[in-house]
């Protein structure tokens, strides 16, 4: 389980810019511009065009590369073409010119940590998390707690989650990973309670019903290991959970 939870950024405000052609309107209007192009890459990005996505946000650079929006949107359209030393670069010109603010440490925390630099990512989570400006900070320890457990640091990953269920109870993501990481150290009945929790306040997706099929089985209830087994496939049946438990004979 290593679902970051990556912060949208370009719901942008674009004004059209008035008046006559002076230097000041002209540096407006390139302005608007670019972001009205990182707008645009941001939606071919999502639409798989790649190539049109790259063409947009390129020319949004050109237009005003002093905006950290333009330089985040950069980023994530040259992480999706794996040109990951550039998309770098655009992460970190983007925290340059924001350096407080807390959705661009997320989004390049996020970065760092998908590639390997998890004591990078986990310390901008951190300043995420403490910046009073965001509002959102069980956020940033989630995704903390996400990037210590892949860079096998599983004892500092629950301390993440915790603080993340501190600051809200009912987090739906800390309360998975927990019980998750709390079956696997061999505490069924605390994983059971975790994602009973988890249960009451997020959809019963694929990896919460394949591991309440685990810590059932754990547990020796049978009955209801094969009651969630039957939910998982008839819910999920071109899964690879699913396609495991066929192969292991269950329901």
């Amino acid at each position: 389980m290593t679902r970051f939870l990556l912060i949208a950024m370009l719901c942008l405000a674009v004004q059209p810019v008035k008046g006559s052609e002076s230097g000041d309107d002209r540096r407006d209007q390139a302005a608007t511009a670019a972001r009205l192009n990182a707008q645009l890459a941001i939606g071919y990005l999502k639409q798989g065009d790649v190539a049109t996505a790259r063409e947009k946000v390129d020319k949004a650079l050109r237009e005003n590369e002093r905006d950290s929006a333009v330089q985040t949107a950069a980023a994530l359209v040259y992480e999706r073409l794996q040109e990951r030393e550039v998309a770098d670069r655009h992460y970190a010109q983007a925290i340059k010119l924001e350096p407080k603010n807390p959705e661009l440490q997320n989004n390049y925390a996020v970065f760092q940590c998908r590639n390997g630099r998890s004591a990078d990512g986990q310390k901008l989570f951190e300043a995420a998390a403490r910046n009073p400006a965001y509002t959102t900070p069980e956020v940033a320890y989630a995704n903390a707690g996400v990037c210590a457990r892949a860079g096998g640091d599983k004892a500092k990953a629950e301390t993440y989650f915790r603080r993340a269920l501190d600051l809200r109870a009912d987090f739906p993501d800390a309360l998975l990973q927990l019980a998750d990481l709390s079956f696997q150290k061999g505490n069924g009945l605390a994983a059971r309670g975790l994602l009973a929790r988890y249960f009451q306040v997020a959809p019963r997706t694929v990896d919460a019903l394949a591991l309440a099929v685990k810590i059932e089985r754990a547990q020796g209830d049978e009955s209801e290991a094969r009651r969630y087994a039957e939910e998982l496939q008839r819910n999920y049946p071109d899964s690879v959970q699913a396609r495991e438990l066929r192969g292991s004979g269950s329901p």
